[in-house]
């Protein structure tokens, strides 16, 4: 059973904001008591923080699907809905968050740490919110903006102070297990170790993490073996440990070639030249490997490398090695920058910005992109006349008609409002004026040359009442 996951695919969904609410204040001797529709609800955030007690991605792999609440509609009697409840999800500290083009968007490091994976949909305003002075009645609302929606990518990289490299069966799992607490699966056959491994150091006044980074042969760097899988674990690391098999029963093998090839591969991989380097020669409690090791010796300090001979089993030669990676650790992480405290800074927008685009397409088609007219297309109830000449009048006031009209844009030419995939067309008609002085009746708006069906039902039914009142009146009893 995978108990350890490094890398999962994770699909967001933010809460929906909920929708506005039309309605009429009503009460005895009040028969015109004015709107009273209250705003719906902000749809919930999904929002990742890091977690120190958690160290695993595996909840995320058996359930990858996770959604945020979404707000309540607004009801009559100016009451508001329900704000969604926000989605929090804990992650390890150094989890890096990318998208699906491999493109970095956080990087959380700390606990606490957080990040908005998916922000929820703004809630609607209520018919009470859109009253003015003018427009005393709306006989509309707005609708509630969906939530973000979204797939990413959570990779873990572990935060460790020293990482163990080298060869399956080198003796990095013994090496860790006598170093700290940790309890990592221990065997005498190739890739015993299938996860990064942990471990706390005390050595002195300094106390660091050490990783067993498994899996690295020739190749790893390209994908071979499980390397490629868990170099990402060496990254954020202040020392590289070669830990070299002085005792191998591989004819083909011998500790300054396994050094060889497992330095090839972290240069392949790339973004590790600047860690510091410590040579360490395992299991020299074994006639052999002490000889081979007291061998090889003088050439790896001719190559510029700290040597230290050790015994996991023998436990020789540990308390030199410990306390020799606490200064390499204590002198890291004295040279780090002095962390401040994040800075807010304010950038608002130019006076002459309105923030969207007009591009022409073709002859006949011109698209309008911008936050603004893209979320007012999304919170119009295209259902109601009245709500569609509201929001000719907001992009009218924006400027969107006189941005068209310098594109080159002609009468019944489309007019297409967000991207290609979801983008609401319509006729452009220049001649629209926009403003309260062109309202008809509640829910219906006059410059609609087409009207919709529900307007239309009201005017029947409205039609066939008038003309049963004067049928009535028309009646002369016997």
């Amino acid at each position: 059973m995978t108990t350890f996951v490094d890398r999962v695919e994770l699909h967001v969904a933010a809460g929906n904001g909920g929708h506005g609410c039309a309605s009429v204040h009503r009460e005895k001797f009040k028969p015109l008591g004015g709107p009273d529709g209250g705003n719906g609800g902000r749809g919930g955030d999904v929002i990742l923080v890091v977690d120190q007690s958690v160290t695993t991605l595996l909840d995320y792999h058996h359930s990858p699907h996770r959604k945020a609440t979404n707000g309540k509609p607004g009801e009559g009697g100016n009451r508001s809905g329900k704000d969604g409840q926000d989605l929090i999800l804990p992650v390890p500290d150094g989890t890096v968050v990318l998208d699906k083009r491999g493109e970095v968007l956080a990087d959380l490091v700390g606990h606490g740490t957080s990040f908005v994976a998916a922000e929820g949909g703004r809630g609607g305003l209520g018919n009470a919110a859109l009253a003015s002075a003018r427009r005393k009645a709306p006989g509309f609302a707005l609708l509630g903006e969906p939530g973000r929606a979204g797939d990413i990518v959570l990779e873990l990289k572990t935060v460790a102070d020293v990482a163990l490299v080298g060869y399956p069966s080198a003796g990095k799992s013994s090496l860790i297990s006598v170093l700290s607490a940790a309890k990592p699966k221990i065997a005498d056959y190739p890739f015993t170790t299938l996860v990064p491994n942990l471990g706390v150091v005390t050595a002195g006044s300094t106390v660091y993490t050490v990783a067993d980074v498994p899996g690295l042969i020739p190749g790893a760097s390209q994908g071979r073996g499980l390397g490629l899988e868990f170099l990402r674990h060496v990254e954020r690391c202040s020392v590289l440990v070669h830990v070299l098999d002085t005792a191998t029963l591989e004819s083909d093998r011998d500790p300054v070639s396994d050094l060889d090839v497992i330095e090839e591969e972290l240069r392949q991989y790339g973004g590790l030249d600047d860690r510091p380097r410590i040579v360490v020669l395992n299991k020299v409690d074994i006639p052999d490997g002490k000889d081979l090791a007291e061998m090889i010796r003088p050439d790896l300090e001719e190559r510029g490398y700290r040597v230290f001979e050790v015994s996991a089993v023998a436990h020789l030669g540990l308390r030199e090695l410990s306390f020799a990676l606490a200064e390499i650790v204590a002198t890291a992480r004295a040279a780090r920058p002095k962390e401040e405290a994040t800075r807010i800074v304010i950038r608002p927008k130019a006076v002459d910005d309105a923030g969207f685009t007009v591009t022409r397409e073709d002859e006949a088609l011109f698209r309008v992109r911008g936050d603004k007219p893209e979320r007012w297309v999304r919170q119009t109830d295209f259902n109601n006349d009245e709500a569609v000449g509201y929001l000719a009048d907001r992009l009218n006031r924006l400027g969107v008609e006189e941005e068209l009209m310098k594109a080159g844009a002609r009468a019944g030419d489309g007019v297409a409002i967000g991207p290609e995939d979801d983008a609401v067309v319509f006729d452009w008609e220049p001649t629209m004026m926009a403003g309260a002085e062109m309202l008809g009746r509640r829910g219906e708006d006059h410059r609609l040359e087409a009207p919709r069906p529900a307007a239309q039902r009201r005017r029947d039914r409205d039609a066939e009442r008038d003309e049963a009142e004067r049928a009535y009146d028309d009646f002369e009893p016997f």
